[in-house]
């Protein structure tokens, strides 16, 4: 269901502030888009839990731009931003009603009601900012067309119901814990003056084994390899110590999949604690060996900054 979520709902996997004085912003309510008539047919019927409601509505159903509503609305809390709600999801086809997937025997989904979302599909995320937990609400996505030119397939439309909620688990800006002095012959690590880390290879020898050394001990939970990673990080050659990578550069935080990244990385950070900075130090053949990847070449050396796990 991943696979279908990140197609039909792009950007998944995510305050309004007051003056003193001045009254509290209303609370954000469900906002529907597109052709809601479309969808004026639509029935539920609940089938107890765990189980996916019937779904019935006029059949083909046909839209052009991704339409959303709230069909029946719960009696919880309202969703905020910057929350995670737990969704179940029935798929079906717009033509004929057959079911292409059902969640709702499974565990639910994570949605992340965040920036990425409100940027990528603000549909999407405006419909569920203010939705109360326990509503249901149906999506009708267009159908796409398999090559250019060709003929589009059937709208989907998909029902979700919000189950839960709760806070995003929280990112932070730096590495917070008890500073940790490494064993003589690793790289060295020094902040410059705008608090960027710089590393050192000299006289470093080539590993026979990954190194993975904390300069700094979080306090937070331990990294799992299933986990998704928030870090900063820079990445520099074991020989000659050229820097080939660096989110500290770019100005942003990356977040990956452990599972996605280089067998350095991923044996390297699990079991870390989020608020850790981390050597690594990557023999070739736990990284993009000889070949390399652009300058990434050889044995490489990174120091990543744990600052958020999901």
């Amino acid at each position: 269901m991943r696979r279908l979520l990140a197609i039909l709902i792009p950007g998944l996997l995510l305050i309004t502030g007051c003056g003193g004085g001045s009254p509290a912003a209303p609370e954000p309510t469900s906002q529907s888009a597109g052709e809601t008539a479309k969808l004026d047919s639509l029935k539920l019927t609940d089938n107890g839990d765990k189980k996916a409601p019937g779904v019935e509505f006029d059949k083909p159903l046909d839209v052009k731009e991704p339409t959303v509503k709230v069909v029946t609305e719960g009696d919880g809390e309202r969703l905020k931003a910057n929350q995670v709600a737990d969704i179940s999801i029935l798929a079906v086809s717009g033509k004929d009603g057959s079911t292409l997937e059902d969640t709702f025997a499974k565990d639910p989904e994570p949605l992340e009601l965040n920036d990425a979302l409100k940027t990528g599909n603000a549909v999407v995320y405006n419909a569920f900012v203010g939705a109360k937990i326990g509503s249901q609400l149906a999506l009708a996505v267009p159908g796409q067309a398999a090559q250019e030119g060709a003929e589009a397939g059937p709208t989907q439309l998909l029902v979700v119901k919000v189950l839960s909620a709760k806070d995003a688990p929280k990112v932070l800006d730096k590495p917070e814990g008890e500073t940790v002095t490494p064993p003589a012959g690793l790289p060295t690590v020094k902040e410059n003056d705008k608090g960027i880390p710089e590393i050192s290879v000299e006289g470093v020898k080539a590993p026979t084994a990954l190194v993975s050394q904390d300069l700094i001990k979080g306090t937070g939970p331990a990294v799992k390899e299933s986990d998704t990673l928030t870090v900063n990080y820079v990445g520099v050659t074991l020989n000659g110590g050229t820097k080939f990578d660096s989110s500290f550069d770019r100005g942003e935080k990356a977040s990956f999949p452990l599972t996605g990244v280089i067998k350095g990385w991923t044996q390297g950070l699990a079991g870390k604690t989020v608020g850790s900075r981390v050597l690594l130090v990557i023999p070739k053949d736990l990284a993009y060996g000889d070949a390399g990847q652009g300058e990434a070449k050889g044995d490489l050396v990174f120091v990543v900054d744990i600052l958020g796990v999901k």
